[in-house]
């Protein structure tokens, strides 16, 4: 295996050209917004996205000026009230979703059981559920939970590969619910064929974006889309345990019956009615009162996307997941590395995942150890990450330089690395 000096001063794998590349990123200068360690390369934003400068600054003014003087009169004065709508505002152009048609409100888990249990109001004698056997597991296991709630009428039906999808919807079907970009191997799904797909059997779609707002254009209401959730803490760098969000067609709107119904889904919260009167719009699928301080955290994060052309952005993602792929398959060869993300360009997200027999969550501590930031996901999946905001080529080129090192020396291979962490 080739050490970092054995590679070549010049030509497209070089140092040099990764350098070149940045200085022609027309997004390089997003990079200085954010708080990057020093020493650290962060391939894990499709886990938690890194912290942008001045949210500390903005929650430390909340705290202090708009909870420690103003009290209760923030809700009003600091416009505490409105931070769902606000939120939901600027992430309706990021997936492109009409006005009025997305909300910010608890996490992806809820508001996939919000939408879910809407939907099958709306589908009524339909008994399908249809997903995938490899989405993010807390999609299905809410699914299971849905069906639990409605006596039990209905079946969640998984599909083991992306092309038994459609096949498998019918007359019988009540919802397609997929994650647009798969979390594991980073497939990306063809939002506007499954969508019809799904519409010309009667039946409704939910989509998950948490690996796909903040990292490419997302086409909703283009794509005819029913119902989505998201998360704000992953490429949309709103921090740990950040505020989701939801969006409702607007064909929808006031037509079905979401179960949660707290008293920010009432019509009029403050009239402080006996019974409950759900509103018609995209408020009825709010809930309980909003946690302001992670609130305001993501909505700092989201005045970024002001200056940020999405197409620029997909472009940079490609570029960076194609990059990381010929760099490892060219430097790591005979290692036991198996890419199992798309080479594709239109079925990639912003990820790449390579599979490892038996040593992959070693491999990965090690990489961490030595300032290399990516994820493991069980049972055998070393992946990573591209934030076209922060990430660089040169991170790229480093990343592997590093990677290709430790399994040249095998230095990965030590008992601290192969003990298992809580959180992987």
């Amino acid at each position: 295996m080739p050490s970092s000096h054995d590679i070549p001063d010049t030509g497209p794998f070089s140092l040099a050209a990764a350098r070149a590349r940045d200085a022609n990123d027309s997004l390089a200068f997003m990079r200085g917004k954010f708080s990057l360690p020093e020493g650290v390369i962060y391939l894990d934003g499709n886990s938690l996205g890194v912290l942008p400068k001045g949210t500390a600054d903005r929650l430390a003014r909340a705290i202090t000026e708009e909870w420690g003087e103003g009290l209760i009169r923030s809700w009003n004065d600091a416009g505490w009230i409105d931070l769902p709508h606000r939120i939901g505002g600027k992430i309706a152009p990021l997936i492109g979703a009409e006005a009025g048609s997305v909300i910010a409100a608890e996490s992806t888990s809820v508001n996939l059981f919000k939408t879910l249990s809407a939907a099958l109001t709306l589908t009524a004698g339909r008994r399908k559920i249809v997903t995938e056997a490899e989405n993010f597991p807390t999609d299905n296991y809410i699914a299971e939970g849905v069906i639990s709630q409605f006596d039990k009428r209905h079946e969640l039906v998984t599909c083991d590969h992306p092309e038994d999808i459609i096949p498998a919807l019918d007359h019988d079907t009540a919802v397609l619910m997929l994650t647009h970009v798969n979390y594991r191997n980073g497939h990306r799904h063809d939002m506007r064929q499954l969508t019809k797909a799904a519409h010309d059997v009667g039946a409704l779609v939910i989509w998950d974006l948490a690996h796909s707002a903040g990292a490419m254009p997302v086409e909703l209401a283009a794509s005819g889309a029913d119902f989505a959730v998201g998360c704000g803490y992953k490429y949309l760098n709103g921090g740990p345990g950040a505020p989701a969000f939801l969006y409702v067609a607007p064909r929808h709107h006031g037509k079905a019956r979401q179960p949660l119904s707290g008293w920010f889904a009432h019509k009029a919260p403050f009239d402080f009615a006996r019974d409950f009167t759900a509103a018609a719009d995209i408020s009825q699928y709010l809930c309980g009162t909003p946690p302001v301080l992670s609130m305001l955290a993501l909505d700092h994060a989201l005045d970024l996307w002001a200056e940020v052309d999405l197409t620029e952005l997909r472009g940079k993602s490609l570029a960076l997941s194609q990059y990381f792929i010929d760099l490892v398959e060219r430097r790591c060869q005979g290692h036991d590395l198996t890419l199992i993300t798309p080479r594709d360009d239109d079925a990639r997200g912003s990820q790449v995942s390579f599979t490892h027999p038996d040593s992959g969550y070693a491999m990965v501590q090690a990489l961490i150890a030595r300032g290399v930031i990516g994820d493991f996901r069980a049972p055998d999946i070393l992946r990573f990450g591209f934030t076209p905001l922060y990430t660089s080529f040169e991170d790229v080129w480093r990343a592997v330089d590093i990677f290709a090192e430790l399994l040249a020396t095998r230095s990965w291979d030590t008992p601290a690395f192969h003990r298992r962490n809580k959180v992987t």
